[in-house]
């Protein structure tokens, strides 16, 4: 059997999927790294809605995902950017979904970590921003799920300087029940965050989100990085101090900061352990072994992919990660809350089927080029 796909020159080639998948079973729990996927929402499409509208949700197909990955070892990020989080998933959609998911994690023994934000205001006073960061943090202590404190829209445009963010970031610490995770999302991801942390220069920046957490080590278990620099990422966590875990958010690098150096290493929270998620565990589970190159050579192939669905504008990665979860039997449909579905191009699309079907990332490798030409027949490419 064959494939014609499109590609980014406008050309059309023939591509022959592979017959037998990875086939990776769920294994025994992680022992030298704490690894989260950051998961997508699965969108409601027989929903009447629009992109304006408030996100219709597919409650069951998203929790159904969600055990997929607990049942591999890995723990749920949730209502991060993987699942639009203020690109299609407003505050109220959010709040359902933590509620939901950290129900569901208690059944199941699975470890959750949320996002606390600010997305209920699209801007305000710094003491606005503060209520709105304390609204959601005791919502998701409410549900008994860990705290990732994420970067803000509404504190970058009211902050004035490094002060305010050591302000508010300190007063959120200090009320915090348990240690939470500090996100910090760089521009590529969201535009709006540019100079976050009070600084455009990354190394001003870096010194003030490192002096927050100096000054509460206690309740910071971690720092998510999401720069796209590993260098970055290595000097930083080699300045944290004892106990405080950096755990990588760089889709371009994850391997070597995962596998670490004679220094440290980084754990995990990444939105490409989403579609990674079976192969993802497998390796750090070989990694667990102390097999640092056995690990290397299971997820190193899995950079080109990632690379791809990650490229820019990078902020549009969760289209790749979507239909990928289609193509891989875990939804019925391609489709994304906010119409994002259509935020790549046919070519884009075709080059992740066939990385992702190269890698056997798909359970039923036949399912997958059904549906892939399904999805070229209707953009008009002819088999």
């Amino acid at each position: 059997m064959t494939i014609r796909l499109p590609d980014a020159q406008g050309d059309v080639r023939t591509y022959e999927p592979r017959t037998e998948p990875l086939g990776l079973a769920p294994g025994t729990p992680f022992t030298s790294r704490t690894v989260f996927s950051a998961a997508h929402v699965v969108a409601d499409p027989r929903a009447d809605t629009n992109p304006d509208a408030p996100a219709a949700v597919d409650w069951d197909a998203t929790l159904a995902f969600r055990r997929h990955l607990w049942s591999h070892g890995l723990g749920v990020a949730e209502a991060m950017d993987t699942a639009q989080r203020g690109v299609g998933m407003d505050w109220a959609g959010a709040a359902e979904l933590i509620r939901r998911s950290a129900a569901e994690a208690r059944g199941e023994g699975g470890r959750i970590a949320c996002g606390v934000g600010t997305d209920q205001i699209a801007a305000g006073t710094l003491a606005e921003v503060r209520a709105a960061y304390e609204e959601q943090l005791a919502l998701v202590e409410e549900t008994g799920a860990q705290a990732i404190l994420m970067a803000s829209r509404a504190l970058a445009a009211a902050a004035s300087g490094p002060e305010d963010y050591l302000e508010v970031y300190g007063h959120l610490l200090r009320q915090a029940a348990e240690p939470v995770i500090l996100h910090w999302l760089g521009p590529m991801f969201d535009p709006a965050l540019a100079g976050h942390w009070g600084s455009s220069d990354l190394d001003a920046a870096t010194d003030t989100f490192l002096e927050v957490v100096a000054a509460h080590p206690d309740k910071v278990d971690g720092i998510k990085v999401s720069l796209l620099d590993a260098g970055r990422e290595i000097g930083l966590r080699r300045r944290l101090p004892e106990g405080v875990r950096c755990y990588t958010g760089d889709d371009f690098h994850y391997p070597e900061l995962i596998a670490g150096d004679e220094q440290g290493f980084s754990h995990a929270l990444l939105g490409i352990f989403d579609p990674l998620g079976p192969l993802a565990a497998e390796a750090v589970r070989v990694l667990d072994t102390g097999d640092t190159g056995g690990f290397r050579r299971l997820l190193n192939p899995t950079v080109e992919l990632s690379r791809h669905l990650f490229q820019a504008p990078t902020r549009f990665y969760k289209t790749g990660v979507v239909l990928l979860a289609w193509l891989a039997g875990h939804q019925s449909h391609f489709t994304m809350v906010g119409g994002l579905q259509s935020a790549r191009s046919l070519p884009h699309l075709a080059r992740a089927y066939e990385l992702a079907d190269g890698l056997g990332l798909f359970p039923d490798p036949r399912l997958a080029e059904e549906r892939m030409k399904n999805l070229l027949a209707l953009y008009g490419v002819v088999q």
